[in-house]
């Protein structure tokens, strides 16, 4: 058989608009998964650091009678003695102070307020801590009643 020379092979218009169309629905259904999952990770993050400071902090009052970690959580980083001096009995609890996720900074705030009612606002917001207590938060308004 011999094939006309009018004969066109290819796709026409409407066939490539149908893909390009699905194409553009399949990405909006697929893209915002992806950048959810960084916050989400955040999230987590942000939620393990706590909690590893807020167990941290507890065996700290338990091992010093009682005693909670200064206002900036160095005593926690370092190796004490039961007064919470410097020394040789308990400790290092933890290597550093984790950093917050979101902000990235590690910086702890005293609060007096337990549970804070809001965050401090600061550029280098990090952590919430409340002496008395030995309470912690993410120093993020989103996050104060974790």
């Amino acid at each position: 058989m011999r094939r006309k020379l009018h004969e066109a092979t290819g796709f026409t218009l409407i066939e490539v608009l149908i893909v390009v169309v699905i194409l553009a629905i399949l990405a909006v259904a697929v893209v915002p998964q992806f950048t959810d999952s960084s916050d989400d990770a955040k999230e987590s993050t942000a939620l393990m650091n706590l909690h590893t400071l807020r167990s941290q902090i507890q065996l700290y009052r338990v091992q010093h009678n009682g005693l909670t970690p200064s206002a900036t959580l160095q005593e926690l980083t370092i190796q004490t003695d039961a007064s919470g001096n410097p020394g040789t009995e308990f400790g290092p609890y933890l290597q550093f102070i984790p950093e917050n996720p979101f902000t990235g900074s590690n910086t702890v705030r005293e609060t007096t307020e337990n549970p804070p009612t809001a965050a401090s606002g600061a550029a280098d917001a990090g952590w919430l801590y409340h002496k008395a207590s030995g309470n912690i938060w993410l120093d993020d308004t989103r996050y104060l009643n974790r």
